[in-house]
């Protein structure tokens, strides 16, 4: 059975940067004192994420909700194993497939049905797997003779469409989206958050950042609250969520 499970996860990024004086100073301008410092040779380092204890189990559908810099994408990218906890632990049991950037990997020259093999075997498909979808995905993204020829031809929503297509052809026991992006016009679109649906239906655990509340309530069980780091509150959508929104109306 799936599962995630933090404890004590604490992530510290160290900023390679020349104007390390000038950025720390900035970055305490912003209320961010408790969580930036300076290592023994002078770099300085950010606490993105603070002493997280979290555990999701199957059938969660987790929204993670707080202002810019609370350190939601910086958790999801923890979970996808692209960052190592600093300190504490974290432990995982499923396939992850972490749809945080859906045109990583994807190679300018390549035509559209190579690229759709690249991107497939980045998010852990097998070859078997991506030739059985191949013609799926291809339909998908509606993109006919286009797929002969590189992608650098394609326009910024054709990749787009290429890419989420792929993207969303994977199984999942556990996915991990950051924001759901747009892919065309209303009718796509349509298709899109459908298959996107279909695909949170077939994971057992599924956790998402994005910016609209009302679409938390809609396709989630449970909320956390990511707040400078630190998790503020976790539980049921509905009690997470409103106590947020009356936290930053009272702001």
């Amino acid at each position: 059975m799936a599962f995630i499970e933090l404890k004590g996860a604490t992530l510290d990024l160290p900023i390679y940067d020349v104007q390390g004086r000038s950025l720390k100073r900035q970055v305490m301008r912003m209320g961010r004192r408790n969580t930036i410092a300076e290592d023994n040779d002078g770099v300085v380092v950010v606490r993105a994420l603070d002493s997280v204890d979290l555990r999701l189990e199957k059938g969660d559908r987790v929204g993670l909700i707080g202002q810019n810099g609370a350190g939601k994408s910086t958790l999801l990218r923890m979970m996808s194993g692209i960052y190592s906890p600093t300190s504490g632990t974290i432990e995982s049991s499923g396939k992850v497939v972490p749809l945080l950037d859906i045109s990583l990997g994807m190679d300018e020259n390549s035509t559209g049905l190579q690229n759709i093999r690249l991107r497939g075997l980045l998010l852990g498909m097998s070859d078997a797997e991506i030739r059985a979808k191949q013609e799926e995905i291809a339909e998908f993204c509606e993109l006919g003779d286009y797929l002969d020829l590189p992608i650098r031809t394609y326009s910024s929503g054709m990749r787009v469409r290429l890419a989420f297509a792929v993207s969303t052809a994977v199984e999942a026991e556990i996915l991990l989206l950051d924001e759901v992006m747009g892919v065309g016009d209303a009718v796509f679109m349509h298709k899109a958050e459908q298959r996107l649906a279909d695909l949170h239906g077939r994971s057992e655990i599924v956790v998402l950042a994005m910016h609209s509340n009302t679409e938390i309530r809609r396709v989630c069980n449970k909320a956390l609250w990511m707040e400078r780091g630190r998790v503020r509150a976790f539980g049921p959508v509905e009690e997470v969520v409103s106590a947020y929104e009356a936290h930053v109306g009272g702001m």
